[in-house]
Order: structure tokens, then C-alpha cells, then sequence
């Protein structure tokens, strides 16, 4: 934390999800989403120059194929915007084909919870599914509040309308949700596993709640539909190709019990280091001393 380069790492991640936020008021949540491909994209650069990895050909494929599907889903995704109000929000809310979606969408969430929490099923799959229900949630509440808010700086204010608190704990409950169930993702599972599928799985979702919810397809012509969700599996193997590795699911590293070591009973834990073969330097040296003081004895 007295890190200035951390805190200005936390200040650009919130700068840009403020502007990602600002952006769900002003475009339709299906193009949002997909464009978060650029992301990765940016992360695979920046990591070659910061972090001095090196470029691998599937990088440079990958980023090709992300850019195209970006430009094809940019170039026939629905642009139509629509003012987003409390009494519109409210209208789409009762709407007996997002109360169905809903229902569904709650079932299998607590499907999916029941297996991994009580069935003790690790698998990322279900993980991942559990995050992509959560932002389904997140992406409608969060494109409801933002509209509202832009309506209400345009002078018709929104705020006032119960609606708006409503989606603003959906959108609060749902994010912080999401992000406990991609913390225990990225400790399980390896992140160049876990960022495509995170990506697929949320766009995904994000897509799907567009067009439910706002209706965002309607209207939108048959090869305007096949060509976004052709750009979408561009942006998709791009991603997979730029991340692509031999993830492995993480191990806990080894540990050494204190108690192990002779005329030691304390419970506290030692992690061992990269360059001891055993113990580690601190439980090496109690080991040392030990064996020092016995011999004294002797």
C-alpha cells in the first residue's frame, strides 16, 4: 500500500471501469461486451514491455483474428440506442419473457451452486457459469443505472424512482458476488485458462441479456445477426490463441509444520523457499540450533 506505482495501477483500473460503466448508458450492451477483447489484447503488449515477455506467434495470431472480429461485430451490431428510463426499466422488469429468463436463470444458478458448494465440484466450467449468471445480472442493472444517470444529467431525473436503487443493489450485490467466485477461479485454476473462458462466458451472457431483456435484436436483419456472431468467434479464438497455454490447476505449496521439527510445538507453518531443498532457511536454522543444543547436551 505505500506502493506509488500500485496506486496508480488502482487508479487507471477505476478510471477505465468508470469509463466501461459510462459506456453501457450509451450503446447497446451486446457491443460493449465483446469489445472487452481489447483488453486482453492490451494486456498481451503490455506484459512485452513491462514485463519483458516474449511474443510468440499465436500472440501476433491471436491479436489479428481479436481485431478483425472487433471490426466485424463493431460494423454490424445493432447502433439503434434507446433512452433508458425508470418507467421503461420498470416495463422491461415485469415483461413475461425476462420473468421467464429470470426463473431459469436463478434455477440453474442454484443447480450449479448446489454441485460445486455441497458436491464439492471443482471443475472451472461450473465456476465460470456461476460468474457468467452473476453478470447477465450485472450487465442489465448496470446499463439501467448508467442510462438513468445520463437521463437524469440530460435534465429528465430518473433518481427519484425506486427502480433505479433497485438495479443499483442488483448491480452492487451482483458485481460483488462475481468477483468472490473469480478470486476462488484464479486460486484453483491457472489465468491463462481462467481470462478466455471468463471473457467467452461473460460476452456470452452480456448478449444474451441484451437481447431479452432490451430487445436489443429486434428489428436487426438476418445477416447483420450471423455476421456479429461470426465477428464474436473471431474475437473469440483470438483470445483463446493469445492466452492459449497448458493450464494446470494450482497446488497449494508445501508447508512445513513447526511441530515436525525436533523440540518444536508450535502449530505456526513455514513456506519453503526456492533455493533450499527441505525446509526453507528459518525452519533449516531452528534445525541447526536444535540439533546444536542436543549435541551440547550429549
Amino acid at each position: 500500500y505505500t506502493s506509488v506505482v500500485w496506486w496508480c495501477g488502482v487508479a487507471l483500473m477505476g478510471i477505465g471501469e468508470l469509463g466501461n460503466f459510462a459506456a453501457y448508458g450509451f450503446a447497446p450492451a451486446s457491443l460493449i461486451a465483446p469489445l472487452g477483447c481489447v483488453s486482453v489484447i492490451g494486456d498481451a503488449f503490455i506484459s512485452v514491455i513491462f514485463l519483458k515477455e516474449t511474443v510468440r506467434v499465436s500472440d501476433i495470431l491471436g491479436g489479428a483474428l481479436a481485431i478483425t472480429g472487433t471490426y466485424v461485430l463493431v460494423m454490424f451490431a445493432p447502433h439503434t440506442t434507446t433512452h433508458i428510463t425508470a418507467l421503461l426499466i420498470q416495463y422491461y422488469v415485469l415483461s413475461w419473457y425476462f420473468l421467464v429468463y429470470l426463473l431459469l436463470e436463478v434455477l440453474v444458478f442454484c443447480i450449479l451452486l448446489y454441485v460445486y458448494k455441497w458436491r464439492k465440484v471443482k471443475h472451472i466450467v461450473i465456476v465460470m457459469l456461476l460468474v457468467a449468471l452473476l453478470a447477465s445480472l450485472t450487465v442489465i442493472s448496470v446499463k439501467a443505472v448508467s442510462g438513468m444517470i445520463a437521463e437524469s444529467i440530460k435534465g429528465q431525473l430518473q433518481l427519484i424512482y425506486p427502480i433505479f436503487y433497485v438495479m443499483l443493489v442488483v448491480m452492487i450485490a451482483s458485481c460483488a458476488f462475481q468477483i468472490k467466485f473469480l478470486n476462488q477461479a484464479m486460486k484453483m485454476f491457472d489465468a491463462t485458462e481462467v481470462v478466455p473462458i471468463n471473457f467467452v462466458f461473460f460476452t456470452a451472457s452480456a448478449i444474451v441479456a441484451g437481447i431479452v431483456f432490451y430487445q436489443e435484436f429486434e428489428g436487426l436483419a438476418l445477416l447483420n445477426i450471423f455476421m456479429f456472431l461470426f465477428g464474436c468467434l473471431l474475437s473469440f479464438l483470438g483470445v483463446f490463441m493469445i492466452a492459449r497455454n497448458k493450464p494446470k490447476i494450482k497446488q497449494d505449496p508445501d508447508f512445513i509444520a513447526m511441530d515436525k521439527i525436533p523440540r518444536k510445538s508450535h502449530t505456526d507453518k513455514v513456506q519453503p523457499e526456492a533455493k533450499t531443498q527441505t525446509y526453507g532457511s528459518l525452519a533449516a536454522k531452528l534445525m541447526c540450533n536444535s540439533a546444536s543444543r542436543t549435541h551440547d547436551e550429549s
